[in-house]
């Protein structure tokens, strides 16, 4: 079920409960997302086609009281959180909460998991809407490194939780770009529009092809069961931080391999050839040919999407795990193992999924193989001596929503 229904929401209200003595005034979900196909192309201004998992992060928030109205329960430092003070708390990471005036908050002024938490609020702000003292208290089923974008489902739980306790209307893409602000400049990590757009605009049974700089969305029909397949994801258990420098040297690449073929960016390219021969470094030749290439694969995907030929699109997941492989090399060997294993037991396609470096893959199979496959993946994880992989079904839901 989307968002994990009734036994989510209450597990979430319960931990805020357990934190700040009180019942919370609602809990909102936000979900992971899979990109189908279309990586790194989200901050070339390029082309995505993410879908939202069931999977996620819930948000059970309540206004606080003027300062020292509030029960004096709770741990250190969440114990009276009134006022403009913003609480954080999260059931992934108890003993790290977080209270900090709401007034006080800028880059750097709060750090680790309730960065991303924070910065929604000062993010808000900084967008002119005002907010009160608010306690908010977090859990998730998402494992966080995964390549599933935990981060951008955890500023967006946030944002849907306190533009709900606030009354404040904001267009949902404009809540996405407000939550990406909070990961750029609050946070630090130099990332595209996708995750965020995915958690808040994907549909039930559908993949969103988003055109990252004109942020024009369409909805593309996505019911892998309908067509007798089956998605499986595969939490490899690598992980990978995005902050410490190789997602930023990519978007460097990126950038110059742009300036240096006079484009405003690489989606502008329209003789792959002849650009790709202008360009003299090998490796920014490399960088550039995947981003142009899977530009072409998203479109690709989405119209055998539309045409009702899901079946095919096998083969082009398969082209774009190579070319993150050998172009753009943000691959990481339990990926290709995973990969491998996966189309050699049967899948009609396999590729790595996120930022790279660790995270999870993607698997298209023929429905009731699911088990079987990610029995083979596992089997080959065994022999290598590796630690086991987790399998995640991934069937398309909704973007972020009030569950309680």
């Amino acid at each position: 079920m989307s968002g994990g229904g009734a036994p989510a929401a209450a597990r979430a209200a319960g931990w805020f409960r357990d934190r700040f003595g009180s019942d919370p005034q609602g809990v909102w979900h936000a979900p992971g997302r899979v990109n189908l196909i279309g990586e790194h192309t989200d901050y070339n201004e390029g082309f995505v086609l993410p879908f939202a998992l069931g999977l996620g992060v819930r948000a059970a928030a309540g206004r606080a009281g003027p300062a020292g109205d509030d029960p004096a329960r709770g741990p250190a430092g969440l114990a009276r959180t009134g006022g403009d003070v913003l609480g954080l708390c999260s059931r992934q990471a108890p003993s790290q909460p977080v209270a900090v005036r709401i007034g006080a908050l800028a880059p750097g002024s709060v750090t680790g998991w309730a960065a991303y938490a924070a910065g929604v609020a000062w993010a808000l702000r900084e967008e002119g809407y005002e907010l009160g003292g608010t306690r908010v208290a977090i859990d998730s089923d998402l494992p966080q490194g995964a390549g599933l974008s935990s981060s951008a489902a955890l500023e967006c739980a946030v944002a849907v939780a306190l533009t709900g306790l606030y009354g404040i209307d904001v267009p949902a893409r404009q809540l996405a770009q407000i939550a990406r602000r909070a990961e750029n400049e609050f946070v630090g990590v130099p990332s595209g529009i996708m995750d965020q757009s995915a958690a808040m605009l994907c549909r039930k049974g559908h993949a969103l092809l988003l055109d990252c700089r004109t942020l024009a969305a369409s909805q593309v029909p996505f019911d892998p069961a309908s067509a007798g397949l089956e998605l499986v994801v595969t939490d490899t258990r690598v992980r990978h931080d995005l902050t410490d420098g190789a997602y930023a040297d990519r978007r460097h690449a990126c950038e110059e391999a742009a300036r240096l073929l006079g484009v405003p960016a690489l989606r502008d390219v329209t003789d792959p050839g002849a650009a790709l021969r202008r360009l003299q470094d090998p490796v920014l030749r490399r960088r550039a040919r995947h981003i142009i290439t899977d530009n072409h694969r998203v479109q690709a995907v989405a119209g055998l999407l539309r045409a009702g030929a899901m079946g095919e699109i096998g083969a082009l997941l398969n082209a774009s795990h190579l070319s993150l492989r050998d172009d753009f090399e943000v691959s990481w060997l339990e990926a290709d193992v995973a990969v491998a294993a996966a189309n050699g037991a049967g899948a009609l396609g396999a590729r790595m999924i996120g930022g790279g470096f660790g995270g999870s893959v993607i698997a298209l199979v023929p429905a009731g193989r699911a088990g079987e496959i990610a029995d083979t993946v596992a089997a080959e994880y065994a022999r290598r001596g590796w630690a086991p992989p987790r399998a995640i079904p991934a069937a398309p839901q909704a973007g972020a929503h009030r569950i309680a």
